[in-house]
């Protein structure tokens, strides 16, 4: 790292961990000490920088030294007023920005497809979501971010807003610039809050798209270990002053992040930032690097896995460079199966739905690390062929049906914006639900949340009217293979629901 540069957190527990300090405090394995050598010397190199909030240390939660040094380095580098470190991740931040800026009964215009974080922070803040539909990417039937008219027309129709909440880049790495939108919230004096958990890179190399706080938002949480070097839990939350009371901010960051914040963790985004400022661009250039080379052979040898490539229009103004999402064009695996064929060739994709398979590409990826994932395409592509009697790029090229999740937000034009919803953070009292199968729950009222993780969207929340659409995408994940969050019946053959509905029916006869 050149002499300029400077990680002064991890800098700080570096020198005070070589004057071989004496530990009266917490941790109880007083810098890894407590523990042997064999078989846990891996761990204990870690340990050795774990501390607490001490004198030479600073604190999270008021920070004087050292983290108040290396968080304003931060707002530098990503281009923000004040940046605030984050040990619970982007949800800690989702959090944070909500309970900021709602008061009980505020409302907030939101995507209907927002992370579960995001309906915690609402339901916490005990304010109502008025939910838009997002737009449909149309060549792959992925729902992005609302359409910024639709964003216009729901704070035309709800005035009372308190602000504007979206998410972008998706899982996906497609991405919706945000300038028109930050235009229309301004325009009406409320806030424009980003979930841009996913794109922690963006304005840090000419081939990535611009970031949130280029484009004008007033707040974006980034998941600093999702794409850049952080450990995992590590996050930053921009913030840009003038709309959002930055007081209201740190009480809402205090009550929701750890009071023994991981001392590790906050050092890993030091060093993250440090790694940008040192390097620059070229920081990321390994990583697009490796992307494009698998991109680059998967074309040239025409197998049946097709990298997805979305029209640049209104519903996806960008793709992320190191984000690849591979489809079976064949149509013979779904996203999931493909997953874990990769996971038997040591090839860990980081999430999968029922038609594709989401890869990331770190700053680190090398050339090396594209060819053992394409050499491992190949031997798939191969075992198929022997499988299925065909040979390996049979049916490639064919248009990829659209992901089960679709249906269950696109909208009707008259659908697209609801009305204020309360969203309760507490599951209702089990003697006021039944627990019926998936297929009989049309048109009942859900009494659980239901949420594919990953991406960790949920497809229904508690209170929402259960659809045909979204039993039909539960469906076809769960039949898939994919993992729920929040229901009763992790195989979601059976669903709860409001017992309510079925007693009126019952009363009225």
């Amino acid at each position: 790292m050149p002499e300029s540069t400077t990680a002064p957190l991890y800098e700080r527990l570096v020198r005070r961990l070589e004057r071989g300090p004496v530990s009266f405090h917490v941790p109880g394995h007083q810098y890894g000490r407590a523990l042997p050598d064999e078989p846990f010397a891996l761990f204990r190199d870690i340990m050795g920088i774990d501390v607490t909030e001490l004198e030479d240390t600073d604190d999270l939660h008021h920070p004087e030294g050292v983290i108040r040094e290396a968080q304003r380095l931060a707002a530098r580098c990503f281009g923000s007023d004040e940046t605030f470190f984050l040990v619970g991740g982007s949800t800690a931040g989702n959090l944070a920005m909500l309970l900021a800026v709602l008061d009980p009964g505020d409302a907030i215009v939101v995507q209907r497809n927002a992370h579960k974080s995001v309906l915690s922070g609402i339901a916490l803040a005990r304010a109502r979501a008025i939910f838009v539909a997002p737009q449909i990417e149309p060549a792959t039937g992925i729902p992005t971010v609302p359409a910024a008219a639709d964003i216009e027309a729901a704070l035309d129709r709800h005035p009372e807003a308190r602000a504007v909440f979206l998410s972008t880049p998706n899982y996906y790495g497609m991405h919706v610039h945000l300038a028109p939108y930050a235009e229309i919230a301004h325009r009406r004096h409320v806030p424009l809050l980003v979930d841009e958990a996913h794109g922690a890179h963006f304005g840090l190399h000419p081939a990535c798209p611009p970031s949130a706080m280029q484009s004008g938002a007033d707040a974006a949480v980034q998941s600093t270990h999702k794409t850049l070097t952080a450990l995992t839990m590590g996050a930053m939350l921009h913030v840009r002053r003038g709309r959002l009371s930055m007081d209201r901010l740190r009480r809402a960051l205090s009550a929701v992040q750890s009071s023994s914040p991981s001392f590790p963790v906050l050092a890993s985004l030091d060093i993250a930032r440090a790694m940008i400022d040192a390097h620059g661009p070229a920081w990321l250039e390994s990583g697009m690097k490796a992307a494009r080379l698998l991109r680059e052979r998967l074309a040239e040898r025409g197998g049946p896995f097709a990298v997805i490539e979305p029209v640049i229009g209104e519903a996806c103004g960008a793709v992320d460079p190191m984000r690849v999402v591979l489809r079976d064009a064949t149509g013979r695996i779904g996203g999931v199966r493909l997953q874990r064929l990769l996971a038997e060739h040591d090839c860990w994709a980081e999430m999968a739905d029922d038609r594709h398979v989401v890869l990331v590409f770190g700053p680190g990826t090398a050339e090396a690390e594209a060819d053992k994932l394409a050499g491992a395409l190949d031997r798939i592509a191969a075992g198929m062929a022997a499988q299925f009697g065909c040979p390996p790029d049979a049916g490639a090229g064919r248009e990829p049906a659209a992901p089960a999740a679709v249906a269950a937000y696109a909208a009707s034009p008259e659908e697209r914006i609801g009305e204020p919803f309360a969203i309760p953070f507490m599951p209702p009292n089990e003697e006021d639900t039944e627990n019926i199968p998936l297929e009989e729950a049309v048109g009942r009222t859900a009494a659980e949340t239901v949420i594919p993780y990953p991406p960790g969207i949920p497809l229904l929340y508690t209170g929402e009217r259960i659809s045909g659409e979204r039993i039909a995408a539960i469906r076809r994940l769960a039949e898939a293979g994919a993992r729920f969050q929040g229901a009763s019946d992790a195989g979601m053959r059976r669903i709860r629901v409001m017992a309510h509905q079925q007693r009126e029916k019952e009363t009225n006869r």
